[in-house]
């Protein structure tokens, strides 16, 4: 079969497509043949050794993936040849077929593609558990999304919307702005051009109850210093690379909270929890309350290109690779 492998520590160019030997299920995995797999940004760190894990080499990029059952192994009990799935891997995704768990796998309501599935897991997943699991976002409470262009940016209008935030989308410019607004968000700012620490504090008198931050660097300070008192910000992530040094007199004046969310670590601890938000962000996007937005679909070929497009800022929503 086709993957797309990383050799060595280097940028997207460096990466190669070889063909490799069929994967081999042990008891309890799967064997699913790959219809599409999901980018993150995390991709383009994981190739050059600075994401907080670091697979043994070659490895293929990409997460999550959408499939077909093609074998089972003894000791699976649920899924069975021709089921069409979804699931989370953590690598090797982007190659013709992978090898997973049983209970890493989620069956696919009938009427969701393979395309919508495949990149809803890292970014709708890390979004629901963020705002419910760990901000406890309320109706009526306002939501400020930092880089709300992006792919978990996206996910956090979405889901703040259906729990019933009022959401304050943040991004660099005027069109991703426009983007946001087509997903529902009820105010922008563009902190390119606005004092973001202001803007909030304008749009929202009292502060803002939630932030959702996976961009860092010199944002944070300013969206946190908008915050209300008694709000949550999420640490979601750090795609502006600088990890910001927040000082700590903020949160007490504030009476806030600042809290991690590590989706990656969650899965494991509970992943009976993790199954159950899949399962509940499959039937929105069934219902058609979620629609996630697929920026472009590249071949195996094309992935270096498309963790270039990722790394460049260039994406919104979600980037697609298919065998």
């Amino acid at each position: 079969m086709k993957a797309v492998l990383c050799r060595e520590s280097g940028p997207p160019s460096s990466l190669v497509v070889e063909d490799i030997a069929d994967p081999v299920a042990e008891p309890g995995q799967v064997i699913v043949r790959v219809e599409a797999a999901a980018l993150n940004f995390f991709d383009t760190l994981l190739i050059v050794d600075r994401y907080q894990f670091r697979p043994e080499r070659p490895f293929s990029p990409g997460a999550e993936m959408a499939g077909v059952v093609e074998s089972v192994a003894e000791g699976v009990e649920e899924l069975k040849p021709g089921d069409r799935v979804v699931g989370y891997l953590r690598w090797n995704c982007c190659r013709e077929k992978v090898v997973a768990n049983e209970e890493d796998l989620v069956v696919l309501p009938d009427n969701v593609s393979f395309e919508e599935a495949a990149g809803i897991i890292v970014t709708y997943g890390t979004t629901l558990h963020a705002l419910e699991d760990r901000a406890e976002l309320q109706p009526d409470e306002t939501l400020a999304v930092l880089g709300a262009s992006g792919g978990v940016g996206q996910a956090a209008i979405e889901i703040g919307k259906l729990l019933g935030a009022r959401v304050i989308a943040c991004a660099s410019s005027d069109d991703k702005l426009a983007f946001c607004r087509k997903f529902g968000a009820d105010d922008t700012i563009n902190y390119a051009s606005e004092d973001l620490k202001q803007a909030l504090r304008d749009l929202t008198g009292e502060g803002v109850d939630v932030i959702y931050d996976p961009v860092g660097g010199d944002y944070s300070e300013a969206a946190l210093r908008a915050m209300a008192y008694g709000g949550r910000f999420l640490v979601v992530g750090f795609a502006a690379g600088d990890i910001p040094r927040i000082p700590l007199n903020l949160v007490l004046l504030k009476g806030g909270d600042i809290r991690g969310v590590f989706w990656g670590e969650s899965i494991v601890r509970a992943p009976e929890d993790h199954q159950a938000n899949i399962r509940r962000l499959l039937g929105w996007v069934a219902s058609g309350e979620l629609k996630p937005h697929i920026h472009a679909v590249y071949s195996l070929e094309e992935t270096g290109k498309a963790l270039e497009e990722i790394a460049g800022r260039r994406v919104k929503g979600k980037v697609l690779v298919k065998p």
